[in-house]
């Protein structure tokens, strides 16, 4: 007997492949998907979803844009990738317009990653340079991640992604979340030894937490008086999330002006592309020449993603969309006052819904039976990334199936 083409396969027959091919780091693919356009993706059984979760917080544009498409088609026919002993028009012009949208100081530059723990793990050698040996102090936020290779693991908090790989080779104090006092009393000892902050504006793996109101004024200040750099991690909440380009600018959270910025997931609209901004020329020069490096970072392919993702953003007024929808329907989500439902929060389009006890990966595998791609970024959080060209309409489905949720969590 012939065996099926592959694209005639099921989603079962999909995942047992998968399971003899691919290693078990994420478990069982909650389903095989075959196609995308704008908001919604298709699976392998041609079940349709609309996607809330935007590749977590990477499909910014959707899926199939045709800006995106056209601008990687076209580039992809030129050049696709050269190494980094050559630069290219789009990776020049993407760093300017980095640091444009950033409004960093005159001297600050950007290196180039594939992802975002490569733009943390840059940052954390950054920090390295800055102490020169005489600052082994690093902070770092509970419930903080900034990724899983040594250096940005050894900043993640949680323990269950820590432990395994321990010791990970840097001295991390974490601190608890939006806590002034505690910030002010780890730099009050021995303050001159810590080398740098690193915070996320808002967390997105821990629920979707906006740091409060002054927390990052106050950062400033203590970092900047005792030589420290403030490194910001807006790889979730960065380009656009929040409805700002970076979360730090909007005025809740401070607008500050820090020593790095690392960014990655939105910035490519689904191309691997991460970067490190540094401000100022003193930071901008900690890493010299053959001090680091990277193969991808910047490529052709990612820099043309990048520009006509940040294209569109702004062409089409998407910041200011982001802002008002995602008032709007954090309001609406409120509004229902469901008894399953504690608190929304969240600026922009990352919004975290909090749930009265542990079911959110009840319901968001009911939500995935119901056609709703979300995510439980914690046992009691579902966590909403959508792309940022979602519609009311489509926020408003979502809605619905909250509305008609089971009033008591047994019932899930």
């Amino acid at each position: 007997m012939t065996a099926p083409a592959d694209d005639q396969l099921s989603g079962e027959q999909w995942t047992q492949r998968y399971t003899n091919a691919v290693m078990d780091t994420f478990g069982p693919p909650q389903r095989v998907l075959v196609r995308g356009e704008g908001v919604w993706v298709w699976d392998a059984d041609g079940r349709r979803y609309l996607d809330l979760l935007g590749g977590i917080a990477v499909n910014v544009l959707g899926h199939a844009h045709p800006a995106l498409t056209a601008a990687v088609s076209a580039q992809v026919g030129t050049l696709g990738h050269v190494s980094n002993f050559f630069a290219t028009p789009g990776q020049i012009t993407l760093a300017e317009r980095l640091l444009q949208v950033a409004g960093a100081p005159s001297g600050s530059r950007v290196f180039f990653t594939s992802s975002g723990t490569e733009a943390v793990e840059a940052a954390v050698k950054l920090t390295r340079r800055h102490s020169d040996g005489a600052r082994p102090r690093l902070l770092a936020i509970e419930g903080g991640f900034h990724g899983r290779t040594m250096g940005a693991l050894a900043l993640t908090h949680k323990s269950e992604y820590r432990d395994p790989f321990a010791p990970l080779g840097s001295q991390v104090e974490f601190l608890p979340f939006g806590d002034t006092d505690a910030l002010q009393a780890a730099f009050a000892t021995d303050g001159f030894a810590v080398a740098a902050l690193f915070v996320e504006p808002v967390q997105g793996e821990a629920g979707v937490r906006p740091l409060p109101p002054g927390y990052l004024a106050l950062a400033r200040g203590l970092t900047r008086t005792n030589g420290a750099l403030l490194v910001l991690d807006e790889i979730q909440c960065g380009i656009g999330r929040t409805g700002r380009w970076f979360a730090h600018h909007q005025p809740e959270l401070g607008g500050v002006v820090p020593d790095v910025v690392t960014v990655a997931k939105a910035l490519g609209g689904g191309f691997p592309v991460g970067a490190v901004l540094a401000y100022g020329t003193r930071v901008a020069r900690l890493l010299g020449r053959g001090q680091h490096g990277t193969t991808f970072g910047g490529n052709p392919l990612a820099a043309a993603a990048a520009l006509a993702t940040m294209d569109v953003i702004e062409g089409d007024g998407l910041l200011t969309h982001v802002t008002e929808l995602g008032a709007t329907w954090r309001a609406d989500l409120r509004a229902l006052a469901h008894p399953l439902v504690h608190q929304v929060r969240g600026m922009g389009l990352l919004i975290g819904v909090e749930l009265v006890a542990p079911v959110a990966g009840a319901v968001a595998s009911r939500a995935l039976e119901a056609g709703f791609i979300v995510n439980a970024a914690t046992p009691t959080t579902l966590r909403l990334a959508p792309p940022y060209i979602l519609t009311s309409t489509d926020a408003h489905l979502f809605t619905q199936f909250v509305a008609d949720l089971p009033t008591d969590p047994k019932d899930l």
